[in-house]
């Protein structure tokens, strides 16, 4: 049997996760002083509401993030290696993260000790519900296809990911100062004149800026541009929304697609505290698949 891994960045729904039998390794995060998980145990001490996370945001207290460690994957691996099973591990784009490095440290700990086991790791280049755009169409593939080799879905995996597009924006332009990927003054001039970039992940995993326009609503409209030019199914293909906090946009979003394509988002969802640690409250993002590789 083959299990899929993949990370809490993926911004999967539980229910999902549940129905596919999937593994998902959580994140650390730091909000102020606190310490959290990105788990969906409500009952976990470690536990906080997406909302609350970015009511706090804006409120101005700082959050910061941590890589999975080497022990973290350890704890996911083995017990599926223990059950005679082998392992696909969807990772969190290597463009944002070492965290794979760690990955593969656990795995030449744990080989020599399953030895008639195996592990496959595949840099999706991806993130947030784009990465969770890969995992669903590999599980909804294996699903489909049962029979499948652990090398059969690798390579189905490496290339299916590369054809996830993310286009996505942001409503203050501090967090991604915060993170590099804008200067302090491009922020300060951003702010005052209103311009939302619209942003996209590249084949390598990076966050690139495509253009800059002005207005929220326009930059909301330039992405479901974006997708009525890449799309590859625009009526049956999968199409993932996700959202800092911004529902309502989130529906202005799935409102435009409707009414070029006559049909709804397959997922509206949340964005989690890992990945809007960086990219912050406000972040609206859209996720497709697209016949070439973004």
């Amino acid at each position: 049997m083959i299990r899929i891994i993949t990370d809490s960045t993926a911004d999967l729904w539980q229910e999902y996760v549940e129905k596919r039998n999937l593994i998902v390794i959580t994140m650390n995060y730091r909000l102020g002083d606190n310490n959290y998980m990105a788990t969906p145990d409500t009952a976990s001490p470690l536990y906080m509401d997406d909302r609350e996370f970015y009511r706090q945001m804006r409120a101005g207290v700082i959050a910061s993030t941590t890589q999975i460690n080497q022990a973290q994957y350890e704890e996911a691996f083995e017990p599926v290696l223990q059950a005679g099973d082998d392992i696909l591990y969807l990772a969190f784009s290597s463009g944002l993260t070492g965290s794979q490095h760690n990955a593969s440290m656990a795995w030449d700990e744990l080989k020599d000790k399953y030895p008639d086991r195996r592990l496959s790791m595949v840099d999706t280049k991806a993130a947030s519900m784009g990465e969770g755009l890969a995992v669903w169409m590999v599980a909804e593939h294996f699903a489909a296809h049962p029979d499948l080799t652990l090398d059969e879905l690798t390579e189905y995996s490496q290339s299916i990911s590369m054809k996830v597009h993310h286009w996505f924006t942001v409503d203050d332009l501090k967090y991604l100062k915060r993170s590099g990927r804008v200067s302090g003054a491009a922020a300060v001039i951003g702010t005052v004149l209103n311009i939302k970039p619209v942003l996209h992940v590249d084949t390598e995993g990076h966050l690139i800026a495509v253009e800059k326009v002005q207005g929220r609503k326009k930059a909301l409209r330039r992405l479901v541009d974006q997708f009525d030019a890449h799309c590859a199914d625009k009526q049956n293909g999968a199409i993932f929304i996700g959202n800092c906090d911004a529902l309502e946009d989130a529906q202005f979003v799935d409102d435009l697609i409707f009414q070029k394509t006559g049909r709804r988002a397959t997922k509206i969802s949340g964005i989690g505290p890992v990945i809007g640690s960086h990219s912050g409250p406000g972040t609206l993002a859209l996720f497709f698949v697209s016949e070439d590789e973004r």
